[in-house]
């Protein structure tokens, strides 16, 4: 492994040990956080990529925070980049839910706790819209009735019907790859 890998590496596992400790509520929480460092400071992708693996990260099996560092990680310095993301990716709540396991009795009691924790809530809340407007945004620059269409109708789906997630991107993935099927079979013809 050359030094500047070995530098992007290390970089990658402090990084995400970072953003593991200090972004509370899991799964796209962490988005804005890889979004300043990665895009923002370092340039090592754009936001379009970023929200594309955030999707990636959100349909596949495992935690969205450690599904998205992987994938920022292998963008940034292949499976090495991987493994250091993921270790420290993983490190912080382990050990945090570690401590709250031996003092849960002590942390589920008190008042403080959890007005820090309701507040939390209302910041993820926020956070997660953001990202929501976001992916939105980029979806209605592909100027694609159907995916204009996917995005409120997974949403009711979701929403009012209670479906099934799994369903739902299944759902929306046959009709995007219907989609792009009749797209290339136009162009072809």
């Amino acid at each position: 492994m050359t030094g500047e890998k070995v530098k992007k590496c290390l970089w990658l596992f402090w990084i995400n040990l970072f953003i593991g400790a200090f972004t509370f509520g899991g799964g796209y929480i962490v988005v804005p956080m890889i979004n300043k460092y990665f895009v923002w400071k370092k340039r090592l992708f754009s936001k379009e990529e970023l929200l594309s693996m955030a999707a990636i990260a959100q349909s596949t099996p495992g935690a969205i925070a450690v599904n998205l560092s992987a994938l920022a990680g292998h963008r940034t310095a292949g499976m090495a980049g991987v493994v250091c993301s993921c270790l420290g990716a993983i490190i912080p709540p382990l050990v945090i839910l570690s401590i709250i396991t031996v003092w849960y009795d002590a942390f589920s009691s008190n008042p403080a706790v959890e007005a820090v924790l309701r507040g939390m809530q209302a910041g993820v809340a926020a956070l997660i819209v953001d990202i929501v407007v976001d992916m939105w945004q980029m979806i209605l620059r592909r100027k694609s009735a159907l995916l204009n269409a996917l995005v409120p109708g997974a949403f009711l789906a979701s929403f009012v019907f209670h479906a099934n997630i799994a369903a739902i991107l299944a759902v929306c993935c046959l009709l995007s790859l219907w989609h792009v099927r009749k797209t290339l079979g136009r162009r072809a013809g």
